[in-house]
């Protein structure tokens, strides 16, 4: 427990407990910082209560038509935020949520990391669009067995929900006033897989990418060398044996790639929560990245 107290910026509330994927995640809540103390008691605490936003209010509501695979001329609905004023291009951020929050509600993928910057204090420090799409059931980002034992083998053709994923991020681009320069990946579980598969797939359109609590093609993950990863993953994960992303920073830094890789000790499979919720750590971090080459308009 010490150890866990030691990680700079962690939300002490969520130390222990392996946590899911039914918006009650963490363990025993324990007394925390006085970092935390301050600024969600003293300073912000009722304020924040009384301004709290409704995710399924702030986010849009938009679809495309998807053909491929299984499909034929299928709609597919997601949810976009978009800033508050859009006056100049502004990073997108695409989230892709774990397998609880799989469906076909458009609202279940609004938890976590798209609710947080729906919020009026996130949303101020980091204006930006949040693109929100949402894996059908049954289905998954990448198309592996997460049973298996050892790590990942990268299919060769991405899964029909991640190419949906794609022209939803194509969409976006062209319809919306993105900076080109700052298009960001993070995704947590099951989104972790498919970050680093999107990623691997197309290494050229993201500025930076996160995934949490996820897992790589170690013989693949070193196309993304040159990129800026921040890896995150709990040591006590049940669901996601925490060597899944000790591998794939292993495998990055052997290609000569640089990923921060932060490990939180005493944390389970909800290490997203401490992971998004730093507020000195992966989102300032994610917000910085820029790609010296923006990716170029669609057409």
């Amino acid at each position: 427990m010490q150890r866990a107290l030691q990680f700079r910026g962690y939300d002490h509330r969520f130390v222990g407990g392996q946590g899911g994927h039914n918006g009650r995640h963490g363990g025993a809540i324990l007394p925390d910082s006085l970092r935390w103390l301050w600024r969600d008691h003293v300073v912000g605490g009722t304020q924040q209560e009384q301004t709290k936003v409704e995710a399924a209010d702030a986010y849009a509501e938009k679809s495309i038509v998807f053909t491929g695979g299984e499909y034929r001329d299928e709609t597919f609905r997601y949810r976009l935020l978009k800033p508050l004023t859009t006056d100049q291009p502004l990073p997108l951020v695409v989230f892709l949520h774990g397998a609880g929050e799989r469906g076909t509600d458009n609202r279940l993928q609004l938890l976590y990391l798209p609710d947080q910057l729906a919020q009026p204090r996130w949303r101020q420090r980091f204006p930006c669009y949040v693109l929100a799409p949402q894996c059908r059931p049954d289905r998954k980002w990448m198309n592996v067995d997460w049973s298996a034992p050892g790590d990942p083998e990268m299919p060769k053709d991405p899964s029909d929900q991640l190419q949906v994923v794609l022209q939803m991020i194509q969409k976006t681009i062209a319809e919306e006033q993105i900076d080109r320069s700052r298009i960001y990946l993070t995704g947590l579980s099951m989104g972790g897989f498919g970050s680093f598969d999107l990623a691997i797939r197309h290494p050229d359109l993201f500025a930076a990418v996160a995934p949490i609590c996820g897992a790589a093609d170690p013989s693949q993950v070193g196309r993304l060398k040159d990129h800026p990863l921040w890896i995150v993953h709990g040591d006590q994960d049940q669901a996601v044996p925490v060597e899944r992303s000790r591998s794939a920073a292993a495998a990055l830094r052997k290609a000569g790639g640089n990923p921060t890789y932060v490990e939180l000790p005493g944390v389970g499979h909800n290490s997203w929560n401490p992971a998004y919720r730093d507020e000195d750590g992966l989102l300032p971090w994610l917000f910085r990245q820029r790609r010296a080459a923006a990716v170029p308009e669609t057409r």
